[in-house]
């Protein structure tokens, strides 16, 4: 079973995996970053140069073939609007990072490697969560508070309860 990390951008997918990974003795893998090593571009460009739905593509047989693993795996904030994943997901243990807009904003930031974000970052974040948080609650195994954490405490958490019997 693929552990799978989900939630908004800044909610920490990426560094609460890496170290839940390393804790557990099994490989980590960023889809985003796997994408980027296998195309040569950043996602910004991909979005820039060949458009959302082509990376939307790309996303999807990415994420199909890493949940296949077996192992730790941390996805797109928005790879979970995509049916076919959102049907992958099942019987995978999910684990959903909640993290309040003020956090993720600043965060966040101004990235600009985050192209749905770019303008008003606030703003897109608050339009994000209000479509997504639904579907995060209805595909999350897990549910684990980031706000006011350290990452390595949240894994440290999250390792320690899959270590369980």
């Amino acid at each position: 079973m693929t552990i799978v990390l989900i939630g908004a951008p800044g909610a920490g997918k990426t560094t609460v995996g890496a170290e839940l990974a390393r804790l557990l003795g099994r490989a980590f893998v960023d889809v985003d970053a796997r994408i980027e090593e296998v195309v040569g571009k950043s996602v910004s460009e991909i979005f820039a140069d060949e458009g959302e739905a082509h990376f939307r593509s790309l996303e999807e047989s990415t994420t199909l073939e890493l949940l296949a693993d077996g192992e730790v795996v941390s996805l797109g904030g928005g790879a979970v609007m995509n049916p076919r994943i959102r049907q992958a997901l099942a019987g995978h243990d999910v684990i959903w990072l909640e993290v309040s807009i003020k956090q993720a904003s600043r965060r966040v930031g101004l990235n600009t490697a985050r192209p749905l974000l770019l303008g008003n970052v606030r703003g897109r974040l608050v339009e994000l969560l209000r479509e997504r948080t639904p579907v995060y609650e209805a595909l999350a195994t897990t549910r684990i508070d980031t706000d006011r954490r350290e990452p390595r405490e949240i894994a440290v958490e999250l390792a320690d309860a899959r270590r369980q019997p």
